[in-house]
Order: structure tokens, then sequence, then C-alpha cells
């Protein structure tokens, strides 16, 4: 509802209106170039010779006629046994949530430090505060980042996670796979309009990038 004006959507059944695909990213954003000046883009699921995701872009024309491009796109299938395998994990009550510095900084700081650790100690607290932190036999780093902000999550019940009265000036921290974080920052190609953090002590680092019309979570577990 947030992208397309009109949709048609047949699951299953009426309580398993679903459908589960994989796809190989590059393929559709390929095909969805050719649409950034397109009248209308029309995509639906066909299965003539193999499961594809057919991509009809509505070009403009000087003529009366319209100028249609079609791509289809190779997709696999997820068997309903399987759809357990890809629902989104539980989250266990975090102890800090913060919001991210710009992103390009935070790359930047990230990219410097992998070349002197594996890994990196993310921490924060609930005064705005976040430091990235590398600890080798020969060198100790930190970077400071001051004044970010924490969201005003709630739970369900009204209630606050359990950082509910914790001190504000505690930090709650997690090493992590430097590689992965690096992964993480690079693969931003458009700057969310918010980006934070939630860091459950010495266990995960949860983090949400909002943009307009969609919401990305990673989750990158802790390292023993």
């Amino acid at each position: 509802g947030n992208v397309f004006d009109e949709f048609q959507m047949e699951g299953v059944a009426s309580e398993h209106n679903e459908i589960y695909l994989e796809l190989v990213p590059e393929n559709l954003s390929r095909a969805l170039k050719t649409a950034q000046s397109a009248k209308a883009v029309k995509i639906k699921l066909t299965n003539k010779h193999c499961p594809c995701l057919r991509v009809s872009v509505e070009l403009p024309s000087l003529s009366s006629s319209s100028r249609i491009v079609t791509h289809d796109i190779p997709v696999g299938l997820i068997p309903r046994r399987l759809w357990n395998d890809f629902r989104e994990p539980s989250v266990p009550d975090f102890d800090v949530s913060i919001y991210l510095p710009v992103l390009k900084t935070m790359k930047s700081v990230v990219e410097r430090m992998k070349n002197l650790s594996n890994s990196i100690v993310i921490e924060a607290n609930l005064s705005g505060e976040m430091n990235l932190k590398i600890e080798t036999d020969l060198v100790s780093v930190t970077t400071h980042f001051k004044d970010l902000g924490n969201p005003p999550w709630a739970s369900e019940d009204g209630c606050q996670s359990s950082a509910e009265g914790r001190d504000l000036e505690s930090m709650a921290e997690a090493r992590i796979d430097i590689k992965k974080l690096q992964q993480l920052l690079a693969g931003q190609q458009v700057n969310p309009t918010k980006a934070l953090c939630n860091i459950v002590s010495k266990r995960i680092v949860h983090f949400i990038l909002l943009h307009e019309d969609v919401s990305l979570q990673y989750f990158i577990p802790a390292l023993a």
C-alpha cells in the first residue's frame, strides 16, 4: 500500500495470503533503473517457463502510443515449510537505544579501524553518548560521539524496556565483528531519515534504518 496505487495478491489460502520469493537483487535493480522516468510500472508474478517477476515499464512517448519495456526476473519460490526461517527474529529487551551519527562519518571511522582489529566495541548510554572502540595488545583507539539523542521507546503496555531505571551515564556495550559492521555501512547508498541502534549488553546490536517507505533492520551478534 505504501508503494503501489493498486495491487492484487493471492496466496495459498485466505489465512496465508503471502508468497515468499528469493531473487538476485542486482537483477531487480537493473530492471527498475529503466523505470526512473516511467509513466507507470506494473509488477506481477508469472510462471510460463519458470517462476518470474515480470516488470512492465510504460515509458513516455512522443507519439500517441506508449512504449512498454518488459523485464522477466527469475525468482525462487520459498516452500511454506521454510517460512519460519525468514521470520523477523525476536530481540531481548535492550539496555540502551540511541540514534546513530551521520552514517558516512561512522563508515569513515570504521574503515580506518578495521585495519587495526577484527572486532569493534560499540558502547552507548542514555545521555546520547556513543563510543566506537578497538583494543589490541599494541593499540587502543576510541572515537567519541555526543549529543546523539535517545529514542523515546515504550513497550505495548506503556512500560519502558530494561533501560528504565538505568543510570543515564552507564554504558551498555557489545563487541562485534568489524567486517559485518563495515558491510552494513557500505551497503547504505541512500541516507536514511533516521538511524538508530539498540544494544543488549554483550549479546547483540540491533540496527534500524528508517527510510520514507521502508525500514531496514540488521542484527549483529556479539562475539564471545
